[in-house]
């Protein structure tokens, strides 16, 4: 499939909005419980609206995927059936919600609804983290959805590929989250690093997974099935046409298999390996640069480890569309 840049940015942009979300109700869970020190407000609202900004560029990368973005409002229409449509709802209800759970922090409007069995208050804020957490992790699988629901893309059609888009979310959502905290809530910056380790190390293991996984497919077409002659030997000699087409532009990344071989590697070092190294060093202790570098590192690995998902997968119209002998 050709690689669409808008789309890859909307999916990693949303993802460390969704994943830094995460983190700040993680931290304000625990501090819920004394299980980590109470945190100011400020941390809170700076962090929601530091998620809000990547969410918030996400969605304006999205409309340069569109032919016509004055239509952008009827993808919604399909929400029965769509994927695509669950997410053009859930993605604009979880950034109200974090919109709201920063504002409660920063204004200070944060009333006590109820009380926990052991003395936990349950405020406003806590209430609107429940159900933050709710829609980024449906947001998380409905985008993983749009490409998973399609059989005839192999390389999609797995529960990996929702499984990596939480993971990989979440972990650069924490990553942020760490680097953030190193300035602001110091007393937190080591949980959430560890807990970016834990991240990253898990998406290695899912996307690892889909690797192995990916490289052991069979195409279920042939040439044969693509043009409906069920002739023994075929031999391809032209695509059919002196130029390009929308098939061979839209389905078809247009680089050779070395380079599609180079990215792979590439963004698992740039993603998981060095992130993981930069994250134990900033996360014990080490130098004030390393849990910024660390982010900035991984994002990069995820613009490339996106462009990787959508060029691998292989559109059986390629098979007369792109194959010359």
């Amino acid at each position: 499939m050709h690689p669409a840049f808008s789309v890859i940015f909307l999916t990693t942009l949303i993802g460390v909005g969704q994943g830094l979300f995460l983190a700040l109700f993680t931290v304000e869970s625990y501090a819920a419980f004394d299980l980590l020190p109470r945190q100011s407000s400020r941390f809170y609202a700076l962090g929601s609206a530091l998620a809000m900004g990547f969410l918030v560029a996400g969605l304006i990368a999205s409309f340069f995927h569109l032919g016509h973005p004055e239509r952008a409002w009827r993808s919604a229409a399909k929400w029965r059936t769509s994927w695509l449509s669950r997410e053009v709802i859930v993605l604009p209800a979880f950034m109200g919600t974090v919109f709201l759970y920063g504002a409660a922090h920063f204004t200070g409007f944060s009333p006590v609804l109820a009380t926990l069995p052991s003395g936990a208050p349950v405020n406003a804020t806590a209430m609107l983290g429940v159900a933050g957490t709710v829609l980024a992790f449906v947001l998380f699988v409905c985008t993983g959805m749009i490409y998973a629901c399609l059989r005839f893309l192999q390389e999609w059609h797995t529960p990996l590929t929702v499984i990596n888009y939480t993971l990989m979310g979440g972990a650069s959502g924490f990553a942020l989250s760490a680097a953030l905290a190193q300035s602001m809530a110091p007393g937190v910056a080591g949980f959430l690093g560890g807990w970016a380790m834990i991240l990253t190390a898990l998406a290695l293991i899912g996307r690892a997974a889909s690797l192995v996984r990916n490289a052991r497919l069979r195409p279920k077409s042939s040439l044969r099935t693509a043009i409906g002659i069920k002739h023994p030997r075929i031999a391809q000699k032209a695509q059919g046409a002196m130029g390009g087409s929308f098939n061979t532009r839209e389905f078809f990344h247009g680089r050779t298999a070395a380079f599609v071989r180079q990215a792979k590697w590439l963004f698992l070092l740039l993603a998981f390996i060095l992130p993981l190294g930069l994250l134990a060093g900033g996360a014990t202790g080490g130098s004030a640069a390393l849990l910024p570098a660390a982010f900035a590192i991984q994002y990069l690995g995820l613009l490339a480890e996106r462009w990787f998902f959508f060029a691998q997968a292989n559109h059986p119209q390629n098979l007369y569309s792109q194959a010359i002998s």
